[in-house]
């Protein structure tokens, strides 16, 4: 079998895999233990983390309030023991929910459609380029200003798919629209452009003037959103978003060590049948009673293997339904209420830590509530934060520190912070 897929031996079709995380030899397990034991060490292991709870750090995954209706309603057994509803016509309770949740996110959105969700941001960023990719526009534009992880995930399922990834530059933190338009203004095979909304530095701009570069060139505007930000932004439909991607991590799912998360994908109705994932569809029985039924899934590999688009095949069908649960426990007024606390902490804290000598590094640009300050030595300043029980910003570079603050920061913790930074720079 390895000679027919190409390979020479075990070692070769591991290749790609570092040496020295590979194992050698057996396990070194420890002899059985019973169930009380297992506990103790489980205890004693877990004693072992450091749990912050005055946390400044974003850059993906955002320490939220999250109602206490959310774990409540998830957490009943009829959702958390559930599973993809293969079978339709006895899944109404869970197909209503998860097409509760595609109208939320459309709503959110703007967009006609929505799906039933991804595995993260990432993959749904992923997927949602490859939707825009033909035989003749295969070549995906990405802003250098998009979350470097999301752009590694994207890079990954283009190279599987045949398809070109090409980085446009940034400028003062923002994508620099005159390179966006030379870049796309000599390629005929420019199939989208990926822009985050607020990017990866926090900054919001040219999203109007970004669409129309794109749509001028015949590719596609691809927007992977921060949804919490879309209660006081502009929706991406009303700036003329083809495809919309994102990670509902805010939308009530809470931090946690990796996941699982949620992954955001909706689009305008002529990009209906490209779209990947499952739709829950709205109908009626023979009786004329409302119903709920899968629809549009024939691009997954469990249905028509050979001509999937896509190798999903499964949805986060409960974190879905958590993300349903926290939009309608705060409502609309509630989400934008988030949004503007979140916003206006992130200007506060950017004054205070510039007053105590953190300049900004894009001064001036628009931001939501992340924003990235110069420091000479990010590791001591985070480390005496860490001190203090306080989990700073994330370092992007040996010279660069992303902040974030969301509704949960206090004026108090900030102002500790603020001071904290104005005794280490002393």
């Amino acid at each position: 079998m390895l000679h027919d897929i190409g390979y020479r031996d075990w070692d070769d079709l591991f290749r790609d895999i570092p040496a020295e995380t590979r194992l050698k030899g057996r396990l070194d397990l420890p002899a059985g233990k019973s169930e009380a034991e297992v506990a103790r060490i489980m205890e004693r292991t877990a004693d072992k983390n450091r749990v912050f709870h005055t946390v400044f750090r974003g850059g993906g995954a955002y320490r939220h309030y999250v109602p206490a209706a959310v774990n409540a309603v998830a957490g009943k057994e009829e959702f958390s023991t559930a599973y993809t509803p293969y079978q339709a016509e006895i899944s109404q309770g869970i197909l209503q929910s998860i097409f509760e949740y595609q109208t939320m996110i459309c709503e959110l959105t703007g967009m006609d459609v929505s799906n039933a969700s991804l595995y993260d941001g990432a993959s749904a960023a992923a997927e949602a380029c490859a939707m825009t990719a033909d035989r003749k526009r295969s070549v995906i534009y990405v802003s250098e200003t998009v979350n470097p992880r999301i752009l590694e995930v994207v890079k990954t399922y283009s190279f599987g798919r045949d398809m070109d990834v090409k980085i446009v530059p940034s400028a003062d933190g923002a994508t620099d629209t005159a390179a966006l338009q030379e870049m796309l203004g000599q390629d005929p095979a420019a199939a989208c452009f990926l822009m985050q909304y607020p990017n990866y530095f926090g900054i919001i701009k040219n999203a109007d003037e970004i669409s129309s570069i794109v749509h001028a060139a015949k590719a596609q505007l691809v927007m992977s959103v921060n949804p919490i930000a879309l209660g006081i932004l502009k929706t991406p439909g009303e700036i003329g978003a083809d495809v919309v991607c994102g990670e509902g991590q805010p939308l009530g799912l809470g931090l946690a060590y990796g996941g699982p998360y949620l992954g955001i994908l909706a689009a305008t109705k002529k990009n209906m049948r490209k779209m990947v994932g499952r739709y829950v569809g709205e109908t009626v029985d023979s009786q004329g009673k409302r119903g709920f039924v899968l629809t549009l899934q024939a691009r997954e590999q469990h249905i028509r293997r050979e001509k999937a688009s896509s190798n999903v095949c499964s949805n986060e069908a409960l974190c879905a339904l958590k993300a349903s649960v926290y939009m309608a426990a705060v409502g609309p007024a509630g989400i934008r209420k988030v949004a503007e606390l979140c916003t206006s902490k992130a200007h506060y804290l950017a004054d205070g830590l510039a007053d105590a000598g953190l300049k900004p590094a894009h001064s001036g640009q628009p931001f939501f509530h992340e924003f990235v300050t110069e420091c000479k030595d990010p590791s001591a300043l985070l480390s005496t934060l860490q001190d203090k029980g306080i989990l700073g910003g994330l370092p992007i570079s040996d010279h660069e520190i992303l902040w974030c603050t969301t509704e949960l920061n206090t004026k108090e913790e900030m102002n500790e912070l603020i001071e904290t930074v104005k005794e280490v720079l002393a």
